[in-house]
């Protein structure tokens, strides 16, 4: 009965195939089509939830091995990935959570985005999104669940810029993209440490291979993975890319960032217990990250003024409860907390907009009484301690910068090196150039080329030595293959200042530092 599991993300997968397909195609386009799509989608999350809870009964009556493998997916030398699946155990009630809850609101959907001029894009992201969601929870490698991991990230931006003809959708969705790469950073280096220093990068395999690896490198392996859990679970530094990410559609922001994705990180952590409980520092910032976590999300959730910001801080500080209680290695009640926290949230970011008419009648709660006696506070709380800034000049800006300086790079490095052809107004700067190279030519063309005249034997030896002096100043001093030498010099002295400039800038300083102590922590 293992092998069912294969088809748990595989049903919404051939969804988003095949309604993809269809729009692109222009078979499946308008209000006409609304109804085939959703069937498709509905119909295919339907089939995933049913299997999902079959997987589950068999699991809690004893009757599924711990993994099922479908084969080799790659085999490099000493890099074997199999293509496996956990149908056990966390994951497999988290899987059947997750379809349940995808199912609800894809079915919410279908009434609630009915006419939208995106219908049929909206069902592929959201098709696409509970693939990649249940193959994260059910994958039995660290790359089956990074697979997942991206493109449900992809999702998540392509839904929070839905209203892509807005300039505020599309912002946030840039910055939640951006803020989330962080993550992936962490997870892609936790990732290859796992495979050179215990030599595979199956969960299970990993998890009983730490207990050969130093406390050193288990500590290093287990940040990589905090950290991807940090950014993933809106926890402190990265809290801010939760609110902007509301911007999406009431259903996406459910399933999003109420109940399904915004749980993968403290999904991670728990599946990785035996990790994280080998390296006591990384339980600490756990317990400290989640705990500073939930009283910012506290504090700054006073002041809110509208439904969604609101929800957006209860949600952060109830995640950072669960790493607390990670931290404090009370992993079962993380876990118990993670599914009923999934259910009761999806549940009021759906019933958001009926929010106002629940309320009539009733009066509004006013502002803490203690956090409107305390200004600084009360002012840090509506600024939302200035994390936004904050973060826009430590994380978003230097990723921009070293986007950029690796745009220079390609550009001007790597396309020349490769001898791709250079536009004309890169070949010929200014003016100045153009006129010298056609005097140059007309010089050629009439023979005044000439350095001077002489006459008689020593005359004429001296002409002919001058001439190719001359001919060594003109073609390889002035010219210098067509590029003037005193320009070539200041060129390459500009790009030394342009370089130095670059290594004194704090996110090169940061890198550098960063990739130094984590050499020194392996070691």
């Amino acid at each position: 009965m293992e092998f069912l599991i294969v088809l748990v993300p595989l049903f919404p997968l051939l969804a988003a195939f095949f309604i993809g397909i269809g729009n692109l195609l222009g078979q499946i386009e308008g209000e006409a089509s609304e109804a085939m799509t959703s069937n498709v989608a509905t119909g295919a999350i339907t089939l995933s939830s049913i299997l999902a809870l079959i997987l589950l009964g068999a699991d809690l009556f004893g009757k599924n091995a711990a993994t099922y493998t479908i084969g080799q997916w790659l085999d490099s030398d000493n890099l074997r990935i199999q293509a496996v699946f956990i149908t056990t155990g966390f994951n497999s009630v988290i899987m059947a959570l997750f379809a349940m809850l995808l199912f609800i609101v894809t079915r919410f959907s279908v009434n609630y985005m009915h006419r939208e001029t995106g219908f049929h894009r909206y069902f592929f992201i959201l098709s696409l999104f509970s693939a990649a969601m249940l193959l994260l929870v059910s994958a039995g490698s660290a790359v089956g669940t990074f697979v997942g991991w991206e493109i449900a990230g992809l999702c998540s931006y392509l839904l929070i810029g839905y209203a892509y003809d807005r300039q505020i959708p599309t912002v946030n969705a840039t910055r939640v993209y951006i803020t989330n790469r962080i993550g992936d950073a962490g997870f892609v280096l936790g990732i290859g440490l796992s495979y050179f220093y215990a030599g595979t990068i199956n969960w299970g395999e990993l998890n009983i291979m730490i207990e050969h690896l130093t406390m050193p490198t288990v500590t290093v392996i287990a940040l990589c993975f905090a950290i991807a859990a940090f950014v993933k679970s809106a926890q402190l530094p990265f809290s801010p890319w939760l609110a902007r990410a509301m911007e999406g559609p009431t259903p996406s922001s459910a399933i999003f960032y109420g109940s399904v994705m915004i749980h993968a990180g403290v999904f991670l952590v728990i599946m990785l217990q035996p990790l994280f409980e080998r390296a006591p520092f990384i339980m600490v910032l756990l317990a400290v990250a989640g705990f500073v976590t939930a009283v910012y999300s506290f504090i700054v959730g006073l002041t809110q003024t509208d439904v969604k910001s609101s929800l957006s801080f209860a949600i952060s500080g109830q995640l950072g409860l669960m790493f607390l209680e990670c931290g404090l290695g009370l992993w079962d009640l993380a876990a118990w907390h993670l599914c009923a926290h999934a259910i009761v949230r999806c549940y009021q970011v759906l019933t958001a907009p009926s929010f106002m008419h629940n309320v009539i009648g009733n009066p509004i709660k006013p502002v803490s009484h203690n956090l409107k006696n305390s200004y600084w506070l009360y002012i840090a709380s509506i600024q939302r301690f200035w994390l936004d800034p904050i973060a826009d000049r430590v994380l978003a800006r230097p990723i921009r910068g070293i986007g950029q300086d690796l745009d220079y790079l390609d550009s001007y490095v790597v396309d020349r090196a490769m001898g791709d052809p250079v536009v004309f107004s890169r070949s010929i700067s200014t003016l100045t150039q153009l006129e010298q190279k056609v005097r140059a030519a007309e010089r050629h063309d009439h023979g005044h080329n000439q350095f001077g005249r002489g006459n008689g034997v020593a005359g004429k030896l001296m002409e002919w030595i001058g001439n190719i002096f001359g001919w060594f100043e003109e073609r390889l001093v002035i010219q210098a293959i067509g590029i003037n030498i005193v320009d070539l010099g200041r060129k390459l002295g500009q790009a030394a200042n342009t370089f130095e400039e670059l290594m004194l800038k704090p996110r090169y300083l940061v890198l550098f530092v960063f990739v130094v102590l984590l050499i020194a922590a392996t070691r």
